[in-house]
């Protein structure tokens, strides 16, 4: 007997009835989603970031600053009231792998690895179904998946999350299974390209989980020490410096984290405030309760997202195990729905009130909270439960 089925024939009918128009009603939803969002994404439109990706790879094959504004790859946006260049901000060895990226025509590139993305998607959706989903359940997490703005934003700016997508469920995965060995190296591949999923070893090993958070903190170092090699340590230093430098695009409203929210209500400096905090408690909280690893690995998930200077929509495509996981918690649902709001509808609050902006033009960020307060009220189910049916 599969697992969901097994775990729903002890269920009153209404529950089981709730969960299927729930299921119902969101594949609905994500439908739309999709036919709206594929007329933006298909057609050409400009090269954005992975045109910041090409000038960044370019300028390091020629020895120039890879952090630099080279136009017109370099990207910038405009807004109502927002204005910002969009240079790589990605570590340095981002600046050798992004040469790979010039191996074309600019055009023909960008679709080359808009396809590799869409494939290694379906990968990761693919593991998820086997994982959590059979039979009816599969076809809404499939179509769900589908549906997320931050896969379809991805495509749209030609980014680069989901191969660490498909590495950081991996490591989930592994996770659940013990395998620490193998999730401590997938886990430090997503760190030595996006640090602040850093969080997620730290809180393995403060709640005793040490082999996969000192095997990640090691594959992360070596993997970051390579470009010392080819530029020395200026490369860090000019990184660094345009980390320290870009605050000004916190306040945009893709932007889910809490430092977005705080910039958006005019209070920057309250961001990084409250986003210690919260690092700073499930720390403490790691280390008191040492919580099961699944468990922990969701709260770090999440809290990577949160308290990130730049929690751009597209990191919320790392929550698919977190969400999908704890599923029957009902308020789960209308956090996969508010994450699947195209982007076009949120944007275009910039320009609005600051009330309706961190209001309607932050509900990615409220999706986030709402997801935090649903793991703290609901307990996550044991390692065999899911979605099967």
């Amino acid at each position: 007997m599969s697992q969901v089925k097994a775990t729903y024939d002890g269920v009153q009918r209404p529950d089981k009835l709730l969960f299927w128009t729930a299921a119902a009603l969101l594949t609905i939803f994500s439908c739309w989603v999709i036919w709206v969002e594929w007329p933006r994404v298909a057609p050409p439109h400009g090269l954005w970031d992975f045109g910041a990706f090409l000038a960044s790879g370019r300028a390091a094959a020629e020895g120039l600053n890879p952090y630099g504004i080279y136009p017109p790859l370099t990207p910038h946006v405009v807004f109502p009231g927002f204005e910002a260049w969009n240079p790589n901000l990605n570590p340095p060895i981002s600046a050798i792998l992004f040469q790979a990226f010039d191996w074309a025509p600019e055009d023909l590139s960008f679709r080359v690895w808009s396809w590799i993305s869409i494939a290694l998607y379906a990968a990761t959706i693919a593991l998820m179904v086997w994982r959590y989903a059979q039979g009816p359940a599969a076809a809404v997490l499939i179509i769900w998946a589908a549906a997320l703005a931050g896969f379809w934003d991805t495509l749209y700016l030609g980014q680069i999350y989901i191969p660490l997508v498909l590495a950081a469920v991996g490591a989930w995965l592994f996770l659940e299974r013990g395998q620490a060995l193998w999730a401590g190296v997938l886990i430090g591949l997503v760190i030595a390209m996006k640090p602040n999923f850093l969080v997620w070893p730290v809180l393995l090993f403060l709640a005793g989980y040490r082999k996969p958070s000192l095997v990640s903190i090691a594959v992360a170092g070596v993997i970051s020490a390579i470009p010392l090699v080819f530029f020395g340590p200026e490369i860090y230093r000019q990184w660094l410096e345009l980390v320290i430098s870009d605050g000004e695009r916190a306040m945009f409203l893709t932007n889910a984290s809490i430092s977005g929210f705080t910039a958006r209500a005019g209070i920057s400096g309250l961001g990084l405030v409250l986003s210690a905090a919260m690092l700073l408690a499930l720390a403490a909280w790691a280390l008191w309760k040492r919580p099961d690893i699944m468990r922990v690995s969701s709260f770090a998930l999440l809290g990577a997202v949160m308290a990130s200077p730049l929690g751009w929509i597209h990191y919320t495509l790392f929550l698919l195990p977190v969400i999908v996981s704890n599923w029957r918690a009902w308020p789960m649902w209308l956090v996969a729905a508010m994450l699947c709001i195209p982007i076009p509808m949120i944007i275009n609050q910039f320009g609005a009130p600051a009330s309706v902006q961190i209001t309607t033009g932050s509900a990615y960020g409220w999706a986030l909270v709402l997801c935090l307060l649903t793991l703290l009220v609901f307990k996550r189910p044991s390692v065999e439960d899911g979605l099967r049916t």
